[in-house]
Protein backbone atom coordinates (compact mmCIF):
# COMPACT_ATOMS: atom_id res chain seq x y z
CA UNK A 1 0.00 0.00 0.00
CA UNK A 2 1.51 3.68 -1.11
CA UNK A 3 2.22 5.64 1.68
CA UNK A 4 1.29 9.36 3.00
CA UNK A 5 4.73 11.31 3.47
CA UNK A 6 4.40 14.03 6.04
CA UNK A 7 6.73 16.36 6.34
CA UNK A 8 6.79 19.07 9.10
CA UNK A 9 8.73 22.42 7.74
CA UNK A 10 8.44 24.12 10.82
CA UNK A 11 11.62 26.06 12.14
CA UNK A 12 11.50 24.58 15.43
CA UNK A 13 10.16 20.92 14.02
CA UNK A 14 11.52 18.40 16.52
CA UNK A 15 9.52 20.94 19.23
CA UNK A 16 6.83 22.18 17.82
CA UNK A 17 2.78 22.26 17.58
CA UNK A 18 3.49 21.26 13.55
CA UNK A 19 5.16 17.70 15.09
CA UNK A 20 2.11 17.46 17.20
CA UNK A 21 -0.55 17.82 14.73
CA UNK A 22 1.58 15.25 11.86
CA UNK A 23 1.35 12.61 15.32
CA UNK A 24 -2.10 13.23 15.67
CA UNK A 25 -2.78 13.24 11.81
CA UNK A 26 -0.86 9.79 11.43
CA UNK A 27 -2.50 8.20 14.78
CA UNK A 28 -6.02 9.00 13.30
CA UNK A 29 -5.04 7.99 9.40
CA UNK A 30 -5.71 4.78 8.06
CA UNK A 31 -2.96 4.57 5.55
CA UNK A 32 0.70 3.68 6.08
CA UNK A 33 2.46 7.13 7.28
CA UNK A 34 6.05 8.22 7.05
CA UNK A 35 7.51 11.46 8.75
CA UNK A 36 10.00 13.36 7.84
CA UNK A 37 10.76 16.90 9.62
CA UNK A 38 12.47 19.31 6.93
CA UNK A 39 16.07 20.08 7.01
CA UNK A 40 16.98 24.32 7.04
CA UNK A 41 18.46 23.86 3.90
CA UNK A 42 14.85 22.70 2.51
CA UNK A 43 16.49 20.29 0.15
CA UNK A 44 13.72 18.00 -1.36
CA UNK A 45 16.30 14.83 -1.79
CA UNK A 46 16.81 14.61 2.61
CA UNK A 47 13.39 13.88 2.65
CA UNK A 48 13.68 10.34 0.84
CA UNK A 49 11.79 8.54 -1.94
CA UNK A 50 8.77 9.48 -3.48
CA UNK A 51 8.08 6.75 -5.53
CA UNK A 52 6.21 5.08 -3.18
CA UNK A 53 4.43 8.11 -1.76
CA UNK A 54 0.88 8.82 -3.01
CA UNK A 55 0.05 11.96 -1.16
CA UNK A 56 2.48 14.20 0.58
CA UNK A 57 1.15 15.93 3.29
CA UNK A 58 3.23 19.55 4.62
CA UNK A 59 2.40 20.24 7.72
CA UNK A 60 3.86 24.30 8.72
CA UNK A 61 3.07 27.43 10.75
CA UNK A 62 1.90 30.48 9.34
CA UNK A 63 5.25 32.78 9.41
CA UNK A 64 4.66 36.50 8.29
CA UNK A 65 1.22 35.65 6.34
CA UNK A 66 3.17 33.13 4.47
CA UNK A 67 4.81 30.25 3.92
CA UNK A 68 8.19 29.47 6.34
CA UNK A 69 11.41 29.98 4.67
CA UNK A 70 12.63 26.42 4.46
CA UNK A 71 9.40 25.19 3.35
CA UNK A 72 9.75 27.70 0.10
CA UNK A 73 13.87 26.25 -0.21
CA UNK A 74 12.23 22.75 -0.41
CA UNK A 75 9.41 23.82 -2.96
CA UNK A 76 12.19 25.06 -5.03
CA UNK A 77 14.13 21.86 -4.57
CA UNK A 78 11.06 19.63 -5.11
CA UNK A 79 10.18 21.90 -8.76
CA UNK A 80 13.75 20.65 -9.90
CA UNK A 81 13.64 17.05 -9.00
CA UNK A 82 12.32 14.52 -11.75
CA UNK A 83 9.22 12.66 -9.92
CA UNK A 84 7.86 9.69 -12.09
CA UNK A 85 4.94 9.97 -10.38
CA UNK A 86 3.66 13.12 -8.41
CA UNK A 87 1.56 12.74 -5.55
CA UNK A 88 -1.13 14.69 -4.49
CA UNK A 89 -0.37 17.47 -1.85
CA UNK A 90 -2.63 18.25 1.11
CA UNK A 91 -1.79 21.16 3.52
CA UNK A 92 -1.82 21.66 7.32
CA UNK A 93 -1.54 24.82 8.31
CA UNK A 94 -1.59 26.25 11.75
CA UNK A 95 -1.27 30.19 12.51
CA UNK A 96 -1.56 31.84 16.41
CA UNK A 97 -4.22 34.36 15.04
CA UNK A 98 -7.90 33.48 16.80
CA UNK A 99 -8.79 33.59 12.51
CA UNK A 100 -8.21 30.62 10.66
CA UNK A 101 -8.46 32.15 7.70
CA UNK A 102 -5.25 34.39 8.08
CA UNK A 103 -4.36 31.14 6.83
CA UNK A 104 -5.24 31.81 3.33
CA UNK A 105 -2.27 33.43 1.94
CA UNK A 106 -0.12 30.22 2.63
CA UNK A 107 -2.54 27.78 1.40
CA UNK A 108 -3.14 29.55 -1.96
CA UNK A 109 0.99 29.63 -2.41
CA UNK A 110 0.74 25.61 -2.28
CA UNK A 111 -1.63 25.88 -4.67
CA UNK A 112 -0.01 27.80 -7.07
CA UNK A 113 2.83 25.85 -6.51
CA UNK A 114 1.01 22.49 -7.47
CA UNK A 115 -0.49 24.30 -10.44
CA UNK A 116 2.77 25.35 -11.72
CA UNK A 117 4.63 22.07 -11.27
CA UNK A 118 1.85 19.79 -11.99
CA UNK A 119 1.28 18.61 -8.41
CA UNK A 120 -2.16 17.52 -7.52
CA UNK A 121 -3.52 19.85 -4.81
CA UNK A 122 -5.34 17.75 -1.95
CA UNK A 123 -6.99 18.14 0.96
CA UNK A 124 -5.85 21.68 3.34
CA UNK A 125 -6.87 22.03 6.96
CA UNK A 126 -6.63 25.32 8.56
CA UNK A 127 -5.85 25.79 12.02
CA UNK A 128 -6.77 28.96 13.95
CA UNK A 129 -5.32 29.53 17.27
CA UNK A 130 -2.95 27.25 16.73
CA UNK A 131 -0.05 27.92 19.36
CA UNK A 132 -2.83 27.01 21.88
CA UNK A 133 -5.47 25.01 21.28
CA UNK A 134 -4.22 21.57 21.86
CA UNK A 135 -3.30 22.84 25.73
CA UNK A 136 -7.37 23.77 26.39
CA UNK A 137 -10.65 22.10 27.04
CA UNK A 138 -10.71 22.57 22.99
CA UNK A 139 -8.77 20.00 21.94
CA UNK A 140 -11.31 17.84 21.12
CA UNK A 141 -12.37 20.12 18.37
CA UNK A 142 -9.14 19.80 16.45
CA UNK A 143 -9.13 15.84 16.56
CA UNK A 144 -12.52 15.23 15.52
CA UNK A 145 -11.12 17.99 12.40
CA UNK A 146 -7.98 16.16 11.82
CA UNK A 147 -9.87 13.31 11.32
CA UNK A 148 -11.63 13.87 8.78
CA UNK A 149 -8.62 15.92 7.07
CA UNK A 150 -6.76 12.27 7.63
CA UNK A 151 -9.70 10.64 5.99
CA UNK A 152 -10.31 12.95 2.98
CA UNK A 153 -6.15 12.55 2.17
CA UNK A 154 -6.40 8.81 2.71
CA UNK A 155 -9.16 8.66 -0.03
CA UNK A 156 -7.31 11.36 -2.32
CA UNK A 157 -10.08 13.50 -2.01
CA UNK A 158 -9.50 17.31 -2.30
CA UNK A 159 -11.67 18.76 0.21
CA UNK A 160 -11.34 21.90 2.71
CA UNK A 161 -11.75 21.62 6.89
CA UNK A 162 -10.96 24.72 9.15
CA UNK A 163 -10.99 25.13 13.21
CA UNK A 164 -9.93 27.24 15.92
CA UNK A 165 -11.19 27.94 19.60
CA UNK A 166 -15.14 29.08 19.57
CA UNK A 167 -13.94 32.45 21.57
CA UNK A 168 -15.02 36.09 21.26
CA UNK A 169 -11.95 38.55 20.16
CA UNK A 170 -12.12 40.21 23.53
CA UNK A 171 -11.91 36.36 25.38
CA UNK A 172 -8.89 35.62 23.03
CA UNK A 173 -6.93 38.27 23.55
CA UNK A 174 -7.35 38.05 27.13
CA UNK A 175 -6.33 34.58 27.09
CA UNK A 176 -3.39 34.36 24.53
CA UNK A 177 -1.85 37.29 26.65
CA UNK A 178 -1.88 35.27 29.63
CA UNK A 179 -0.74 32.41 27.99
CA UNK A 180 2.50 33.73 26.54
CA UNK A 181 3.12 35.76 30.01
CA UNK A 182 3.04 31.99 30.94
CA UNK A 183 5.05 31.27 28.35
CA UNK A 184 7.76 33.99 28.97
CA UNK A 185 7.83 33.08 32.69
CA UNK A 186 9.12 29.42 31.87
CA UNK A 187 12.10 30.79 29.92
CA UNK A 188 12.49 33.68 32.77
CA UNK A 189 11.39 36.50 30.76
CA UNK A 190 8.94 38.93 31.75
CA UNK A 191 6.63 41.31 29.60
CA UNK A 192 9.12 43.86 29.63
CA UNK A 193 11.74 41.51 28.43
CA UNK A 194 9.48 40.26 25.74
CA UNK A 195 8.38 43.74 24.50
CA UNK A 196 11.41 44.67 22.69
CA UNK A 197 12.93 43.85 19.61
CA UNK A 198 15.74 42.22 21.14
CA UNK A 199 13.49 39.01 21.87
CA UNK A 200 13.53 38.21 18.17
CA UNK A 201 17.71 37.71 18.95
CA UNK A 202 20.32 38.34 16.00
Amino acid sequence: MAKILIVNASPRAPRSNSAKYAALFARACKKPTEYVALPASGDAGAVGSFDDCDALLLTFPLYADSIPVKLLRFLQSLAQTPIRHKPAVSVLVNCGFLEHDQNNCAVRQIQLFCKEYGYPFGSVLKIGSGEAILDTPFRFLVKRKIARFARAVSQNKAAAFAVTMPLTKRMFLRASTKYWLTKGAENGLDYAAMNTDAIEGN
